[in-house]
């Protein structure tokens, strides 16, 4: 006899699964700032509107928030005018729900924990659209597929929830303050050189600036071929091999005055930056070994200088056309890599990254302030500094004083307001060479002699000398620093004889 096959009975639906919150505990924290307004003062800067899930409450906490600022009293009295025409307290009986806020007090004795708990709430339900838009954009195959760029996007998403409501804990009472200025204080008496900061390498540009500052944003500048990028390679190699130094050494990571380096390139790619650290540390000329013009005696040189950095705590990114956001991210993602000890993030150059926003195709000063706001934001968040590389105008050839000056600063004033320190590079070398005179020859006048007697005078003097121009500091005081340069090696030093 054949088996009939019966349906399986069907599902029930299940249901949907609802959004974390409690809507009761804000209506009770709502209620206690409106009987209690000191209360009202202590949350205010907790929250945001967008916190709670029920939109009238956060409409009521907004209000509130406008009042206390503006120093009115905040009650369903003074409230009340504010919500006479809104549709959603209507559906909640008008006006009139405003005073039920207040019927109980219950909720003076925990509107504290409220608070702490409708933040929390309002975290997840952010980490749960986060999620979804993931899913969706992964899901649709209709664009480009671009799983890197989704990734970033992801990653800057959840920051923004991990930032979001951190005012609270980035306040610190003076005793907090004055105990990290006495440990750097004490950190520059121990490191034997006066530095408080990341170590340039350079004694006399530490002795002007203390070291490179945690969360400073430093913007170092000049025109093209004055040696920015060899300078800033030349800083990213002295503090990485400072800290490499110490670690041998046994001091402790937050005594050290170097630091792990993540060096983003959007000019040059990681193995000309490399070839350019080996040429300075072998003392061989970059352009030799781009062609093989070496000895079998300066092959080995640069085998050993190879050997001796393979250790180093560099890291080079060479992405081009990184946008701010994107900077962001990648530099977290090094930072959770290397258990938060990266402490110096370079930039070559500030105007070869990209804003986020629509600024960017409409208006290019709009886009640098943009990107410069976010460097500075990058170098707090992260609490290191940042050495951002800067063109400058060609205003500077225009006149007879080359040194540039802070309006020099290409495309908008908001790098001069957003940096904490300036630096200038200026090689009057340069600027001498391009106007050698005619090259004398028997037979012509004395007059040629004595011009070329004069710039081969000149150009003695100048010779293998760079100024890094301090243009502003907010530490300290401005000035400049004399150093020499080796063009052949692009090698910056000390100069001892000014």
């Amino acid at each position: 006899m054949a088996t009939i096959a019966f349906p399986a009975p069907a599902q029930p639906a299940p249901e949907p699964q609802q959004l974390p919150r409690n809507v009761e505990a804000e209506a009770a924290m709502l209620g206690a700032m409106m009987i209690d307004n000191r209360l009202a003062d202590d949350l205010i800067d907790r929250l945001e509107p967008a916190h709670f899930y029920e939109p009238v409450h956060g409409r009521i906490f907004a209000a509130i928030k406008t009042l206390r600022s503006n120093d009115m009293l905040a009650t369903p009295v003074t409230l009340r005018p504010m919500f006479d025409a809104d549709e959603g307290m209507k559906e909640l009986g008008g006006p009139a729900y405003l005073a039920q806020l207040t019927g109980s007090g219950a909720g003076l004795i925990g509107a504290r924990q409220f608070a702490q708990q409708i933040y929390d709430l309002a975290q997840l339900r952010a980490l749960i659209t986060v999620g979804r838009q993931l899913v969706e954009g992964a899901m649709d195959t209709s664009e480009e597929v671009n799983p890197r760029a989704q990734i970033e996007a992801a990653e800057e998403a959840l920051y923004k929830v991990a930032a979001d409501g951190g005012a609270e804990s980035s306040i610190k009472t003076f005793a907090q303050a004055t105990t990290v200025a006495v440990k750097m204080a004490e950190r520059a008496l121990n490191s034997g050189g006066h530095v408080s900061g990341i170590t340039t390498g350079f004694d006399t540009v530490n002795a002007k600036i203390g070291g490179m500052h945690h969360s400073d944003l430093m913007i170092l500048a000049g025109r093209p071929g004055m040696g920015k990028t060899s300078l800033a390679t030349n800083i990213a190699f002295n503090a990485a091999r400072r800290w490499m130094q110490d670690m041998r050494d046994g001091i402790p990571p937050a005594e050290s005055v170097g630091a792990k380096v993540a060096f983003f390139s959007l000019e040059m790619s990681a193995d000309q930056l490399a070839t350019r650290i080996l040429a300075e540390q072998s003392r061989i000329s970059s352009e030799a070994l781009r062609m093989g013009k070496i000895s079998k005696a300066e092959f080995a040189q640069l085998a050993a200088a190879a050997a001796e950095l393979e250790n180093l705590p560099l890291f080079i990114d060479d992405t081009g056309g990184l946008s701010i956001s994107s900077l962001h991210t990648r530099v977290r993602r090094l930072q959770r890599r290397h258990n938060n000890e990266i402490g110096l993030v370079v930039v070559d150059y500030l105007q070869l990254l990209t804003g986020g926003g629509k600024s960017s195709n409409e208006n290019r000063v709009q886009e640098i302030s943009e990107i410069s706001r976010g460097l500075k934001t990058l170098a707090k968040d992260m609490n290191v500094p940042v050495l951002a590389l800067s063109q400058l105008s060609r205003a500077v050839e225009q006149r007879e004083d080359k040194r540039p000056q802070l309006s020099d600063l290409r495309e908008s004033g908001s790098i001069e307001q957003d940096a904490d320190m300036v630096w200038f590079v200026f090689r009057e070398d340069y600027y001498v060479a391009a106007k050698e005179p005619k090259r004398p020859v028997e037979g012509d006048a004395a007059s040629v002699f004595d011009d070329h007697a004069r710039w081969a005078s000149d150009m003695e003097r100048v010779f293998g000398l760079a100024e890094l121009i301090i243009a502003k500091q907010r530490h300290g005081a401005t000035g400049k620093v004399v150093m020499k340069f080796d063009p052949s090696v692009t090698r910056f030093s000390d100069y001892a004889g000014y």
